[in-house]
């Protein structure tokens, strides 16, 4: 029995894949048929194991848009939010890293891509086959100065007999035409793990191969192209009207073919106009509630893709905000969900692959903060308030807006009445009570002192002194 090129290949499979030609097919998908593990496709349970022999082809379910629009979501929005490498200055602040390898790859990551085009086919691969591969070159310093992607179709692990991992590379001609074609014997045969970067969702079938979505979504795929389908059929009656026509005349069958052929000849052209005689009546016909329900059905099943994906609906417009009451509420929820996912898994595996040590130290992150650059009213309250409670420095909000540092805003502040609250429970100093004033004597017995200047005695006692020796002077000259 001639095994298909999908198992000839068995011996190149990683040792995780079994010995059997069942054990082949890599998971049972809800109990109706197996997802091959090589090359993709669906076999149903129903079919021989040697189905190649019986005429049978692997089906190929096509993306719908609804799929590809949940793809695109991920990938555009990963390629749009800048990236940047953060190192922990130890006081509970972070740096940001411009002369690292990371930081290099994250401006350019090879002569041919721009990191937008790196991160848009990176996600795509991703999303579309649940592995991403990029092969890491490094200069002579041992650090990585380029990163090429590859087709995840063609690329897949190896686990040696010792238990290493490699990877077999292929997809990439510009990197192909430089090491050579791929195989076992080639550079791009056996490539070390740590030269790999591996991108993955998750891996039910083998700890180094990920699964896409879209093995969970073969049922809702046909259920599109079956409407699909249906669609392009009804488009191709070109417009004939659908009904039946009605004789009271007994009619053979030759008569009855011979209408319908005369029926067709019209109405096929457009704008024809058919003519009925000898008491024929045309009735048309009504549109069945199957044709409704199928478009329930459809509408439904862009749902449960949707759902798979974790992509609210309003942003594939296939419906309102829902709970949601702004968009910044919406795109607050997919960041908490399934786009907070993504960006965290892809920057874990850069960390991995470029040893980082994760945070809080030593870390990539994507700024979410640029998809909600449009909503300026917003922003820029909450720096005001960042900046009035003094969790922010001024300079700290300017920099956020990217504008110029000023003099003297380089230290958060806060008003004079905020103050913490253990000082509300401390008991203020009592304010000690002032001195008694000597009593007062004659100004004979009073120290002599400079000319308007008070003697020892206080104030208040120099004071008496001169209102006595005023009163005195008074009763002279009385």
């Amino acid at each position: 029995m001639q095994l298909p090129a999908v198992i000839r290949r068995g011996a190149q499979l990683p040792v995780a894949f079994g010995r059997s030609v069942r054990a082949a097919f890599a998971r049972t998908a809800g109990g109706g048929g197996y997802v091959l593990p090589l090359g993709g496709g669906f076999i149903p349970a129903s079919w021989p194991i040697n189905f190649w022999q019986a005429g049978l082809d692997p089906l190929q379910p096509t993306p719908s848009s609804v799929v590809t629009a949940c793809i695109a979501a991920y990938a555009q929005t990963a390629a749009m939010c800048p990236r940047t490498h953060w190192h922990s200055t130890g006081n509970g602040g972070r740096e940001r890293v411009s002369t690292s390898a990371l930081s290099r790859i994250l401006r350019k990551p090879n002569g041919y891509q721009s990191i937008s085009d790196f991160m848009l086919n990176l996600t795509t691969n991703l999303y579309e086959d649940g592995n991403a591969y990029a092969l890491a070159l490094r200069n002579s310093r041992f650090e990585i100065s380029e990163l090429h992607l590859f087709r995840p179709e063609t690329s897949r692990p190896r686990v040696a007999v010792t238990g290493d991992v490699f990877y077999s590379l292929g997809g990439n001609e510009i990197v192909e035409r430089r090491f050579g074609a791929v195989g076992i014997g080639s550079l791009l045969g056996m490539v070390p793990s740590r030269d790999v970067l591996h991108v993955r969702l998750e891996c039910k079938r083998h700890p180094l191969i990920g699964e896409s979505p879209l093995t969970a979504l073969l049922l809702e795929m046909a259920v599109s192209d079956a409407w699909l389908r249906h669609q392009l059929q009804v488009a191709g009656n070109q417009g004939r009207p659908i009904g039946v026509i009605e004789s009271e005349l007994p009619l053979s069958e030759e008569q009855v073919a011979a209408g319908r052929a005369i029926w067709d000849a019209q109405v096929a052209r457009i704008g024809g106009t058919p003519i009925l005689a000898n008491g024929m009546k045309w009735k048309p016909g009504l549109h069945s509630s199957r044709d409704s329900q199928l478009a329930e059905l459809a509408g439904l099943n862009d749902n449960r893709i949707a759902t798979r994906y974790r992509v609210p609906l309003a942003l594939l417009s296939l419906g309102g905000q829902g709970p949601q009451s702004s968009t910044e509420a919406l795109m607050q929820f997919w960041i908490a969900t399934g786009l907070g996912f993504c960006l965290s898994h892809i920057e874990e595996a850069f960390g991995q692959t470029f040893q980082l040590s994760g945070l809080p130290d030593d870390y990539l992150e994507f700024n979410t903060a640029a998809l909600l650059r449009s909503l300026f009213k917003d922003r820029i309250e909450g720096l005001a308030r960042g900046v009035q409670g003094g969790i922010y420095a001024p300079n700290e909000a300017r920099a956020e807006e990217e504008l110029a540092a000023k003099p003297y805003g380089d230290e958060p502040r806060v008003q004079q009445q905020v103050v913490p609250l253990s000082a509300w429970a401390q008991t203020p100093p009592a304010t000690p009570a002032p001195d008694a004033p000597p009593p007062a004597g004659p100004i004979a017995d009073t120290p002599a002192a400079e000319e308007g200047t008070p003697p020892d005695g206080g104030s208040r006692a120099w004071a008496a002194d001169l209102i006595a020796a005023a009163d005195d002077y008074d009763r002279r000259a009385a």
